[in-house]
């Protein structure tokens, strides 16, 4: 089996005591709430917004939004051809390799007691992180990200035979339909065995009086509460709706949910392509990967007859599943929720934690109708947030309540992305990432729950501002800001150290090749690393787009230069400040509020 440990704590020279102090300003730097209505200064992402308009800096800035880098080439074709035209070609773009796909080339599809991948979920982050790190189509990437923490599956609680393969399945559904349409996303979502799994649905049958069963609600509950309609009803810009009294409104009561569960009944995992291997050390029969990425089939004999009354809508009874199923997931996808509860949401995920009412409601009227009468284009959601006056303009830069902060995953990916991240034989080994003390405290596809890493409205203890909220922060104490910096230390350095980097099981944890199997090449930073006013600069604007304060950098560059260098200087010296470099930039408050 696969085993990995972190990189060497060894810090490099200078930057440790430099970036705590940066760090520790973080927890007060990402500003609360208001209607943070933005006006002139950005490109806007109009149509007619072209080439001539944008700076490196804010092309670095969209392109930071859209995925997870910028490049020095990317940044010179956003300049060149506008945001619109990139994201078209985005759009255009065809999907990298699967998940799954890589799974299997690494062989962890295989059927052995020695490794016993059936039984473990460790592939699946290999898998994930694999995918973040080097998908040729990083936007699709970032969007499957983003639904990832909306309709959320956790490899933590996935309690299932090859649970790497899985986890890989789900995750290529929502790659599949991340530049697709929401009602599509929804039912692939919904007919998914991880999901089944997750939430219940798998297996999940109809009433019988005689025993007392009564179907799962599990799913039909959060379908509406998360990934839908949310708990009260909204108007178009995300305000809640309010009745005589000026309470909230519900959008749906415990009867809903009792009668929409019916709906979700009948179905289970398709073990139409199994083929079964008798395992002779345990003499088990395992069934093959094949389950855990076909949509589940029903059984009719399982399913619900009774009439289900659900949102004001009836589902009559006998009406066989598949219609059931149609009219429910409709009813959802067309309830006047959906554009403002899932748009605000997306918003939170890739621009500012505390959209204006202004900016909910241009996003929720491209989901209700992208310009050609289709509801649901997530191309039009996309653009929509990308694009928007408040998420590129100006303003936004000095705006106390504009901004998110950066979640972990993201940082690290990023830094990944951005120096040219290599795993020498293909391992791309780096484990759960949740432990706030020695790693990330993040790791992707593994949230603590239904809820995802954290809640769309959480505030942060000693938060005052209004009606604002920081959802990333709830991730963050005292314990994950020095564990993020001791791992970051280590990794920016030396990279990544892997068990057995050439085999996909470490049955010989004392192979020759043990070592920092993924690490960042730094090619074109080495170039310049005797220059620490051009490094400063190179990677204020490729991590930050350009919003480090002037103060911070001569802080930065003055830490850099107490250990002195030359061109003629060795690569050891040269990454040793690289390193130290990336540690005081990804420390400061200026990198972990995202703007």
């Amino acid at each position: 089996m696969d085993a990995d440990i972190d990189s060497p704590a060894v810090a490099p020279p200078v930057a440790a005591p430099v970036a705590a102090a940066l760090a520790a300003s973080s927890l007060a730097a990402c500003g609360g709430g208001g209607d943070s209505s933005a006006s002139s200064g950005g490109f806007a992402g109009t149509a007619s917004a072209g080439a001539s308009t944008l700076t490196d800096a804010q092309a670095a800035r969209f392109l930071l939004h859209a995925q997870f880098s910028a490049s020095d080439a990317e940044i010179a074709t956003v300049r060149n051809i506008g945001p619109t035209a990139w994201l078209s070609s985005q759009y255009a773009g065809i999907a990298g390799q699967t998940g799954w796909d890589w799974l299997n080339s690494r062989g962890y599809d295989s059927i052995s007691y020695a490794t016993r991948y059936y039984d473990l979920e460790y592939p699946g982050d290999f898998m994930i992180w694999n995918q973040l790190m080097t998908a040729p189509d990083a936007m699709r990437k970032r969007m499957a990200l983003a639904l990832s923490e909306y309709f959320v599956v956790s490899l933590t609680g996935l309690n299932a035979g090859w649970r790497g393969h899985l986890i890989a399945g789900y995750w290529d559904t929502l790659v599949a339909h991340a530049f697709g349409n929401f009602r599509n996303l929804l039912q692939a979502v919904t007919l998914s065995p991880a999901m089944g799994t997750y939430l219940n649905t798998r297996g999940n049958q109809k009433e019988n009086t005689y025993i007392g069963r009564q179907p799962d609600e599990n799913f039909a509950r959060e379908i509406m509460q998360l990934m839908t309609i949310g708990l009260s009803k909204l108007n178009l810009d995300g305000s809640k709706k309010l009745d005589g009294n000026g309470k909230s409104i519900d959008t749906y009561t415990q009867d809903d949910v009792a009668n929409l569960a019916r709906v979700f009944t009948g179905y289970d995992i398709d073990r139409s392509e199994d083929v079964i291997v008798i395992e002779p050390v345990q003499n088990r029969s395992i069934g093959n990967t094949s389950y855990a990425r076909k949509p589940m089939i029903l059984d009719a004999t399982k399913h619900s007859t009774l009439e289900a009354t659900f949102l004001g809508v009836t589902v009559g009874a006998n009406v066989d599943g598949a219609s059931a199923l149609k009219t429910a997931l409709d009813t959802l996808f067309n309830h006047p929720n959906v554009g403002p509860f899932f748009g605000r949401q997306m918003i939170q995920r890739l621009v500012t934690s505390n959209p204006s009412p202004a900016y909910v409601a241009r996003v929720a009227s491209a989901f209700n109708n992208n310009g050609s009468g289709v509801r649901g284009d997530l191309r039009a959601v996309w653009t929509a947030i990308l694009t928007d006056v408040e998420a590129q303009s100006s303003d936004g830069l000095v705006s106390t309540s504009f901004g998110k902060l950066r979640e972990p995953m993201l940082r690290l990916v990023q830094w990944g992305r951005t120096f040219g991240i290599r795993s020498t034989y293909g391992s791309w080994k780096i484990v759960d990432q949740s432990d706030p003390v020695a790693r990330l405290g993040q790791s992707p596809l593994r949230a603590s729950s239904v809820f995802n890493f954290f809640r769309p409205g959480y505030k942060p203890q000693g938060m005052t501002a209004g009606g604002a909220v920081a959802p990333e922060f709830q991730l963050v104490n005292e314990s994950s800001v020095a564990g993020y910096l001791n791992m970051l230390q280590g990794v920016a350095r030396w990279g990544i150290y892997v068990m057995a980097p050439e085999q996909s099981s470490a049955a010989a944890n004392n192979s020759a090749t043990n070592g920092f199997d993924i690490a960042a090449s730094y090619t074109a930073e080495l170039a310049i690393a005797h220059d620490a006013d051009a490094l400063v600069a190179r990677l204020n604007l490729l991590l930050c787009a350009g919003q480090l304060s002037a103060a911070t950098q001569v802080l930065i560059v003055n830490a850099l230069n107490a250990v002195p260098l030359t061109v003629n200087s060795s690569d050891f010296l040269k990454l040793h400040r690289i390193a130290s470099l990336v540690l005081l930039v990804m420390a400061s408050s200026e990198y972990l509020v995202q703007k």
